[in-house]
Protein backbone atom coordinates (compact mmCIF):
# COMPACT_ATOMS: atom_id res chain seq x y z
CA UNK A 1 0.00 0.00 0.00
CA UNK A 2 2.62 2.56 1.03
CA UNK A 3 4.48 2.13 -2.23
CA UNK A 4 1.33 3.41 -3.97
CA UNK A 5 1.07 6.53 -1.80
CA UNK A 6 2.99 9.68 -2.80
CA UNK A 7 5.92 10.38 -0.47
CA UNK A 8 4.39 13.78 0.31
CA UNK A 9 1.18 12.11 1.53
CA UNK A 10 3.14 9.63 3.64
CA UNK A 11 4.96 12.60 5.20
CA UNK A 12 1.64 14.33 5.96
CA UNK A 13 0.33 11.12 7.58
CA UNK A 14 3.48 10.67 9.70
CA UNK A 15 3.19 14.27 10.94
CA UNK A 16 -0.50 13.96 11.82
CA UNK A 17 -1.82 13.49 15.34
CA UNK A 18 -4.43 11.04 14.10
CA UNK A 19 -5.49 9.36 10.87
CA UNK A 20 -9.17 8.67 10.24
CA UNK A 21 -9.95 6.00 7.65
CA UNK A 22 -13.49 5.39 6.36
CA UNK A 23 -12.97 1.80 5.27
CA UNK A 24 -11.87 -0.29 2.28
CA UNK A 25 -8.39 -1.18 3.50
CA UNK A 26 -9.06 -4.52 1.80
CA UNK A 27 -6.22 -6.35 3.59
CA UNK A 28 -4.91 -6.58 7.14
CA UNK A 29 -1.44 -5.70 5.80
CA UNK A 30 -2.73 -2.38 4.44
CA UNK A 31 -4.44 -1.60 7.78
CA UNK A 32 -1.28 -2.45 9.73
CA UNK A 33 0.94 -0.36 7.46
CA UNK A 34 -1.26 2.71 7.89
CA UNK A 35 -1.53 2.10 11.65
CA UNK A 36 2.29 2.03 11.84
CA UNK A 37 2.48 5.62 10.55
CA UNK A 38 0.18 7.41 13.04
CA UNK A 39 -2.61 6.85 15.54
CA UNK A 40 -5.44 5.31 13.50
CA UNK A 41 -9.22 5.54 13.99
CA UNK A 42 -11.08 3.45 11.44
CA UNK A 43 -14.21 1.59 10.39
CA UNK A 44 -14.49 -1.33 7.99
CA UNK A 45 -15.52 -0.97 4.37
CA UNK A 46 -17.49 -3.26 2.10
CA UNK A 47 -14.37 -4.61 0.33
CA UNK A 48 -12.43 -5.39 3.52
CA UNK A 49 -11.31 -8.88 4.43
CA UNK A 50 -13.43 -10.89 6.91
CA UNK A 51 -10.63 -10.36 9.46
CA UNK A 52 -10.98 -6.56 9.18
CA UNK A 53 -14.79 -6.75 9.21
CA UNK A 54 -14.50 -8.51 12.56
CA UNK A 55 -11.82 -6.16 13.94
CA UNK A 56 -13.31 -2.79 12.93
CA UNK A 57 -16.80 -1.38 13.65
CA UNK A 58 -19.32 -0.28 11.02
CA UNK A 59 -19.47 3.21 12.52
CA UNK A 60 -17.56 5.11 15.16
CA UNK A 61 -17.52 8.50 16.91
CA UNK A 62 -14.29 10.11 18.12
CA UNK A 63 -13.95 13.40 20.00
CA UNK A 64 -11.04 15.62 19.00
CA UNK A 65 -10.51 19.06 20.57
CA UNK A 66 -14.21 19.24 21.51
CA UNK A 67 -15.44 18.26 18.03
CA UNK A 68 -17.44 15.04 17.62
CA UNK A 69 -16.39 13.28 14.43
CA UNK A 70 -18.42 10.42 13.04
CA UNK A 71 -16.83 7.79 10.82
CA UNK A 72 -18.76 5.44 8.55
CA UNK A 73 -18.10 3.65 5.30
CA UNK A 74 -21.53 3.59 3.77
CA UNK A 75 -24.02 2.24 6.32
CA UNK A 76 -27.41 2.57 4.65
CA UNK A 77 -26.15 5.07 2.06
CA UNK A 78 -26.90 4.25 -1.55
CA UNK A 79 -26.26 7.66 -3.12
CA UNK A 80 -24.57 10.96 -2.34
CA UNK A 81 -27.84 12.51 -1.14
CA UNK A 82 -26.62 14.91 1.52
CA UNK A 83 -30.00 14.91 3.29
CA UNK A 84 -29.44 11.29 4.27
CA UNK A 85 -25.91 12.09 5.41
CA UNK A 86 -27.11 15.08 7.45
CA UNK A 87 -29.74 12.93 9.19
CA UNK A 88 -27.15 10.25 9.88
CA UNK A 89 -24.78 12.87 11.34
CA UNK A 90 -27.57 14.15 13.61
CA UNK A 91 -28.44 10.59 14.65
CA UNK A 92 -24.79 10.00 15.54
CA UNK A 93 -24.57 13.37 17.38
CA UNK A 94 -21.55 14.58 15.40
CA UNK A 95 -20.27 17.92 14.12
CA UNK A 96 -18.34 16.31 11.25
CA UNK A 97 -19.24 13.11 9.39
CA UNK A 98 -16.46 11.39 7.47
CA UNK A 99 -17.73 8.74 5.07
CA UNK A 100 -16.20 6.48 2.46
CA UNK A 101 -17.61 4.25 -0.26
CA UNK A 102 -17.74 6.81 -3.09
CA UNK A 103 -13.93 6.93 -3.62
CA UNK A 104 -13.91 10.60 -4.66
CA UNK A 105 -13.64 13.72 -2.48
CA UNK A 106 -16.78 15.47 -1.24
CA UNK A 107 -16.90 18.45 1.14
CA UNK A 108 -20.40 19.70 1.90
CA UNK A 109 -21.13 22.30 4.59
CA UNK A 110 -24.52 22.40 6.29
CA UNK A 111 -25.08 22.55 10.03
CA UNK A 112 -22.62 19.63 9.98
CA UNK A 113 -19.55 19.15 7.83
CA UNK A 114 -19.91 16.14 5.51
CA UNK A 115 -16.61 14.82 4.16
CA UNK A 116 -15.60 12.01 1.85
CA UNK A 117 -11.82 11.89 1.56
CA UNK A 118 -11.94 9.92 -1.66
CA UNK A 119 -9.24 7.32 -2.09
CA UNK A 120 -5.49 7.77 -2.33
CA UNK A 121 -5.01 4.28 -3.80
CA UNK A 122 -8.27 3.18 -5.52
CA UNK A 123 -9.94 6.39 -6.72
CA UNK A 124 -11.97 4.92 -9.58
CA UNK A 125 -12.50 7.69 -12.15
CA UNK A 126 -11.46 10.49 -9.74
CA UNK A 127 -7.92 11.67 -8.99
CA UNK A 128 -6.34 10.03 -5.93
CA UNK A 129 -7.18 12.10 -2.86
CA UNK A 130 -7.26 12.44 0.92
CA UNK A 131 -8.40 15.13 3.35
CA UNK A 132 -6.33 16.94 5.96
CA UNK A 133 -8.16 18.55 8.90
CA UNK A 134 -6.90 20.98 11.49
CA UNK A 135 -9.05 21.55 14.58
CA UNK A 136 -8.38 24.61 16.74
CA UNK A 137 -10.71 26.53 19.04
CA UNK A 138 -13.68 24.39 17.96
CA UNK A 139 -13.12 25.38 14.32
CA UNK A 140 -12.43 22.78 11.65
CA UNK A 141 -10.19 23.86 8.77
CA UNK A 142 -9.50 21.42 6.02
CA UNK A 143 -7.79 20.72 2.76
CA UNK A 144 -8.70 18.24 0.08
CA UNK A 145 -5.39 16.79 -0.99
CA UNK A 146 -5.36 15.75 -4.64
CA UNK A 147 -2.49 13.45 -5.50
CA UNK A 148 -1.37 12.89 -9.05
CA UNK A 149 1.99 11.85 -10.45
CA UNK A 150 3.52 11.76 -6.94
CA UNK A 151 2.61 15.42 -6.25
CA UNK A 152 -0.12 16.76 -4.00
CA UNK A 153 -2.18 19.95 -4.30
CA UNK A 154 -4.79 21.41 -1.96
CA UNK A 155 -8.32 22.82 -1.88
CA UNK A 156 -9.06 24.56 1.45
CA UNK A 157 -12.32 25.01 3.34
CA UNK A 158 -13.41 25.98 6.86
CA UNK A 159 -16.34 25.09 9.15
CA UNK A 160 -16.65 27.15 12.36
Amino acid sequence: MLSRLPEELISIIKNSDIVIHAGDFETMECYEELASLSKLEAVHGDTDSPELMKLLPERKVVKIEGINIGIIHKGQLTSENTDGLRYLAKEMGVDVLIFGHFHHPIAHKTEVLLLSPGSATVPGIAEPSAIELEIKNRTVNGKIIRCKDNACSYFEYEKP
